[in-house]
């Protein structure tokens, strides 16, 4: 028992500070048995606590981790869905999109085309304007030539007489043209 004494103070306290013996022919089964007793009676509630411990912290991080897996797959869920209503809507405006450019482009052909008549239609309308107006110039010119040459041909023939009796039926027919005038006025007026 000498020996066992001896060796578990060797353990505890010794010369040179506490340590441990390993050298296994100085230390004997018994006492190592001894102390792993000990050791197994007093830190087996103290293992067992921490292995709890350790397993409570695993346990409790696998249900946050599957907790927050089943959130994001609902988020992913909720992503999915809303991109496959994301993708509709721009199927559809794509749609939308071409019927709508079709129809401005056949509004803005059917303006033009009509832009094109009226401007077709002016076009028309301002040369025959022109035209008119060329014409009447050209009869006023020759209505001024054919006075002037009447005029000419009148003077060269008409002598004195002759002009007189032009002037006093011209004065009569003007004189008849507004008695009948006048008498058609005071018809109107009775």
């Amino acid at each position: 028992m000498k020996n066992v004494t001896d060796s578990f103070i060797s353990l505890i306290s010794s010369a040179e500070g506490f340590g441990l013996n390993t050298n296994i022919l100085e230390t004997n089964i018994i006492n190592l048995s001894v102390v792993l007793g000990v050791l197994t009676y007093f830190g087996k509630g103290v293992l067992s606590n921490l292995l709890d411990n350790r397993k409570d912290q695993i346990l409790s991080t696998i249900e946050n981790s599957e907790e927050l897996c089943k959130m994001a797959a609902n988020k992913l869920e909720r992503a999915r869905a809303r991109f496959r209503e994301i993708e509709m809507r721009v199927r559809e405006i794509q749609v939308n999109g071409y019927s709508q450019i079709q129809k401005e482009k056949e509004y803005l052909l059917t303006i033009a085309s009509v832009n094109l008549k009226q401007l077709e239609n002016l076009k028309n309308e301002t040369i025959r304007f022109e035209q008119q107006s060329v014409i009447e110039q050209v009869q006023l010119q020759l209505f001024r030539q054919a006075v002037q040459r009447a005029l000419r041909t009148l003077n060269i023939r008409l002598n004195s007489k002759l002009h007189l009796r032009t002037i006093e039926d011209n004065m009569n027919l003007f004189l008849a043209t507004k008695i009948d005038l006048l008498l058609a006025m005071n018809n109107i007026t009775d």
